[in-house]
């Protein structure tokens, strides 16, 4: 096989020209074969063989460096850096990350996860190089979902700025190619990139300077070019911003791919190379159904079918269910997604009302005050959103939606830990931020039957709210405690004295096994639901200080700032004796791995809190 003579970075280029069909072939077959096996993102990687296959013929790296955008299109690129064997651990704890990892290899020239943001690291790289007086080439490949955020605006707008060479793939694999433009654009790409042309294209401009009056008919020329370029060139959006545009060009044909970079290398500025490519290319599946194959778990190869698939509704599922019911009896409420339809679950809920869903492209910012702008508008605004999203959105959630005080409904998903996709999408953080905005209301639910009544009650909630919760199945236990909501009340689940277990949202499974453990173990326990992480349910807290020498915490979220620290604050200020145990995440980042394995490795098990709690209870009666 050609994939075994792949063994580090550059093999590649000894590989013969005619037979990099068979290699792209090859290495489709692996990413299949593994990705079936241990889950991963499959689309987006199947789309980029023969880009990425282009982009390490034409380049020496790791002097050169590409920065992918998002990363999860980088197996590829993994491949023939020489991490083959990688792909058996793929994602998984200590085994090899889905995204680009400096720490993984030199190779990996910037760590990346959320979209929107190699333009701008690609640039600070143009510049740290450029101020070392290197020659190495700088690319950024970024998709067309990307583009979408306006970040890769703002750096595309600072990078027509740059007199050095500075290379942006776009990768296309939704827009179509218009033939006859595609043949123009080639033809301008050839002469406009030829060196003579470069060079006799800065003469004129040059020696008209020089002459009286020489600038306005320079300028004038410009404007003539500019204004016929507008009729022939796909690109002139990126042409006016000052970055010169080549393409499209067929991002599957290997050969066009790498003269086109090679010509690219030329340029004496930004530019930008317009790729097109099919996702999920070579895999019938995949290419019928993309979203499905964008992040996948272990798959059937013959049929594409998920293989151990979840038996019971995830809290995402139940969001999707109620809403969409809601949605049938209230007008005014609309739904709100950055790119994450499917992810989110609004799917439902757009196919039902497209009149009232609104996706806004991988553009959080925006989509938080568009909500606001909503919600201003009289309507009911929910915006779905990942908890490691949301965080690109902090300035809008306080300075549009709770300066205003408006009733946003900010429905945070995929909360705590979400496994295999690692440091860049654990949401661990959004308790922390969130519960420093003034007017927001911060809730969790304990299970799938308090997750509905939740989203009820966060719809008509008059004021701003986010709900969060996590990925994966909605826990089942407890069904039979379903107290009304009450805002900013806790619930009671079990109320005895000594040692009091307070848990926020799905840490309602773990807390109740820490507490039947202690309960086994002869010691007095309680066991509350906190529901609110703000507003705190003060009225609680001081009642458990009468009577228990110990309250604990749990929350699935670092506990600097956190749920736990409130209480901490709370307990401290009113002058109680209680001592109070913090259990959370430490400060640090978590990497990839499945959940449980990291719950334990943090901490967040069974075995650990009973221990610590133990621990802590033998130091209180001894004092």
């Amino acid at each position: 096989m050609l994939l075994d003579k792949i063994e580090k970075a550059n093999d590649i280029k000894k590989i013969d020209k005619s037979h990099y069909g068979e290699l792209a072939e090859e290495i489709r077959q692996f990413l299949i074969q593994k990705i079936s096996v241990t889950g991963g993102h499959l689309g987006s990687n199947l789309g980029a063989v023969e880009l990425t296959m282009a982009l390490h013929l034409a380049l020496n790296l790791p002097e050169d460096k590409i920065i992918w955008d998002v990363g999860h299109q980088s197996y590829t690129h993994k491949i023939l850096t020489g991490r083959k064997d990688g792909f058996d651990v793929l994602r998984q704890f200590h085994g090899m990350s889905g995204f680009p990892k400096r720490k993984e290899s030199s190779y990996d020239a910037f760590d990346t996860g959320h979209s929107s943001t190699s333009i701008s690291a690609g640039l600070g790289l143009v510049k740290a190089r450029d101020l070392k007086g290197e020659k190495t080439t700088i690319v950024s490949v970024i998709g067309d979902g990307s583009l979408t955020g306006g970040m890769a605006y703002e750096a595309l707008n600072n990078a027509a700025k740059l007199e050095t060479n500075f290379i942006v793939i776009l990768n296309d694999n939704n827009m179509s190619i218009s033939e006859n433009v595609g043949g123009v654009s080639k033809y301008l790409n050839n002469i406009r990139t030829a060196t003579g042309y470069l060079d006799l294209k800065e003469g004129i401009y040059n020696a008209l300077k020089s002459k009286p009056g020489g600038d306005g008919i320079v300028n004038r020329l410009r404007r003539a070019k500019s204004s016929f370029k507008q009729l022939v060139i796909p690109g002139m959006f990126f042409e006016d911003m000052g970055v010169t545009y080549l393409g499209p060009v067929d991002g599957h044909d290997i050969h066009k791919l790498t003269r086109i970079l090679n010509e690219a290398k030329r340029v004496d500025h930004a530019v930008l190379v317009h790729v097109m490519t099919k996702k999920g290319k070579g895999y019938v599946p995949a290419e019928e159904n993309p979203s499905r194959f964008h992040g996948t778990g272990p798959f059937d190869i013959p049929s594409g079918t998920a293989v151990g698939k979840k038996a019971t509704d995830s809290y995402t599922d139940v969001f999707s269910k109620v809403l969409a019911d809601i949605g049938k009896q209230d007008e005014k409420v609309v739904a709100i997604t950055a790119a994450m339809a499917d992810g989110t679950g609004l799917a439902r809920f757009a196919k039902m009302f497209p009149q009232r869903f609104f996706d806004v492209g991988i553009a959080e910012e925006h989509a938080m005050t568009f909500a606001a702008g909503l919600a201003a508008g009289g309507m009911k605004p929910v915006f779905a959103v990942y908890s490691s999203f949301l965080q690109r959105a902090f300035d809008q959630t306080i300075h549009d939606v709770c300066l205003q005080n408006l009733p946003v409904f900010i429905a945070v998903d995929r909360a705590g830990l979400v496994g295999s996709d690692g440091e860049t999408h654990q949401g661990v953080f959004d308790l922390s931020f969130l519960l420093e905005i003034p007017n927001l209301t911060v809730m969790s639910p304990k299970n799938r039957w308090e997750m509905a009544d939740m989203v009820r009650f966060a719809v008509d909630f008059p004021y701003p709210v986010a709900l969060r919760y996590p990925r994966g199945e909605a826990y089942e236990g407890l069904k039979e405690f379903r107290t009304p909501i009450l805002y900013g009340k806790s619930e009671v689940i079990c109320r005895e004295s000594g040692i009091a277990i307070l848990f926020i949202g799905h840490m309602s499974e773990l807390g109740e096994s820490v507490w039947k453990a202690m309960k086994e173990a002869g010691y007095r326990c309680s066991l509350i639901n906190a529901r609110f992480a703000k507003p705190l349910d003060t009225e609680m807290i001081r009642d458990l200080c009468r009577d228990h020498q110990l309250i604990v915490t749990i929350e699935e979220n670092v506990l600097a700032g956190g749920f736990g620290e409130q209480v901490v604050q709370y307990v401290m200020q009113s002058g109680e004796k209680t001592r109070v145990r913090t259990i959370g995440i430490s400060d640090d980042y978590v990497e990839h791995g499945n959940v449980e394995v990291l719950r334990k490795e943090v901490g967040l098990d069974q075995e650990t809190i009973v221990a610590q709690i133990k621990e802590d209870y033998l130091m209180i009666k001894e004092d």
